[in-house]
């Protein structure tokens, strides 16, 4: 039996097919992680939406079917992008850039206006937010293109990086949205900080970030009136965020029990900017450590994998995708403790929202793809002769 056995393993690692490569070779703690993640979404969403889709007169389920809906094209994507090898990722990522960019310039004539701001386009039957689809690609062009500046002399790829960040950055600003520009600038510029850039040119990037934080105050009143509300709760309307912190006073250390909580009743967007309070209220305060633990792991794991790496395209992507999935969720979870400014935005795979799901579906496919295994070209199949970075197309 243990003799079968250890045929049957050896003949599925020679396995040559696209999808046994892909197995033996993707990051399966990372899979599994982002999967416990999307499972955890489902469940939150399930207790948070019902309440939400009641106050608008939609069916208590309405939401969860639609995060469903959602989470089915979007891990295929994450799967389909996954098995992407090195030079058709960076080519699709091309394509999606420029997509993105075409639909936020159409947004500015024929989007949809919430709250002020025209970020989302009718397309298909529902809203989508071409801006959310911006940030993986840019995070992939932006790395290929300061990679290849330092592998072919000549080659302008700072400037040209440079130039679409600038591209990209202008016309979130006119939308305008702010958080994702903040979300935008971190990828660059920790990824011009990884590609060597001089530390004196790197502290004058940070002091002209922090000349646009103050314009930004300065000029933009939802901004400013968001700040000075984190800073002094009584200035204004402080609603949701107080709501936010009441659910976690509630929950305490092991939660009121799924679908038992009280507060998520009067949380308008508990289903999505809150979702972490609905969380901390039904499961407590350990499980919400818990569940930032994950996050954590995958970050982690991935920066580890990435370490082993000797492809500067390779490091210069994952760093910008882990910036975009990282900073994302600490503006999530800092606004529901007001440990940060409110700002409207969602928790990785467990928010519901159909463009951010899609898009985060893209982002991850993509960091799997990187953080493959590639072979070194043994034509035996010898797993442990495999290292991550090498390029297998």
């Amino acid at each position: 039996m243990m003799q079968s056995r250890t045929a049957d393993s050896s003949y599925q690692r020679t396995d040559k097919s696209i999808v046994g490569r892909w197995w033996w070779s993707v990051d399966r703690w990372t899979l599994g992680a982002l999967l416990l993640l999307v499972t955890i979404g489902i469940v939150l969403v399930s207790a948070a939406s019902p309440a939400v889709a009641e106050r608008i007169h939609l069916q208590p389920f309405y939401f969860v079917y639609r995060h469903i809906a959602f989470l089915i094209p979007a891990l295929a994507i994450m799967f389909g992008v996954s098995l992407l090898g090195r030079k058709m990722l960076w080519r699709t990522a091309l394509v999606v850039l420029g997509a993105s960019m075409f639909l936020m310039l159409l947004t500015l004539f024929v989007g949809v206006e919430i709250k002020g701001a025209t970020r989302w386009i009718h397309m298909l039957g529902f809203s989508l937010q071409p801006s959310e689809f911006a940030k993986p690609a840019f995070a992939v062009v932006c790395a290929w293109l300061m990679a290849r500046h330092h592998t072919q002399p000549g080659f302008p790829g700072q400037a040209l990086g440079t130039g679409v960040y600038a591209m990209v950055l202008g016309l979130l600003l006119l939308q305008p949205d702010l958080g994702m520009s903040l979300v935008l600038s971190s990828i660059w510029a920790v990824q011009i900080f990884l590609a060597g850039l001089p530390m004196l040119l790197v502290v004058g990037l940070a002091a002209l970030g922090a000349v646009g934080i103050f314009g930004a105050y300065m000029f933009f009143p939802h901004v400013a009136s968001r700040i000075d509300r984190f800073l002094d709760p009584s200035s204004g309307d402080n609603y949701q965020v107080q709501k936010s912190l009441d659910a976690f006073s509630n929950g305490g250390l092991f939660g009121t029990g799924p679908a038992h909580g009280q507060v998520k009743l009067n949380l308008p967007d508990a289903h999505a900017d809150f979702i972490f309070a609905v969380c901390g209220e039904e499961m407590g305060l350990i499980a919400a450590i818990m569940l930032v633990c994950i996050f954590g792991f995958i970050l982690l794991r991935s920066v580890i994998r990435v370490m082993n790496s000797e492809d500067l395209f390779i490091v210069l992507a994952s760093g910008g995708l882990l910036t975009q999935f990282a900073l994302q969720s600490l503006i999530h979870m800092g606004s529901s403790l007001q440990l940060l400014p409110a700002k409207g935005m969602t928790l990785p795979f467990i928010s519901y929202g159909g463009s951010s799901l899609l898009s985060l579906g893209l982002a991850m496919g993509m960091l799997l793809s990187l953080t493959r295994k590639r072979t070194q070209g043994s034509p035996s199949g010898n797993w442990r002769g495999w290292t991550l970075g090498e390029s297998h197309a």
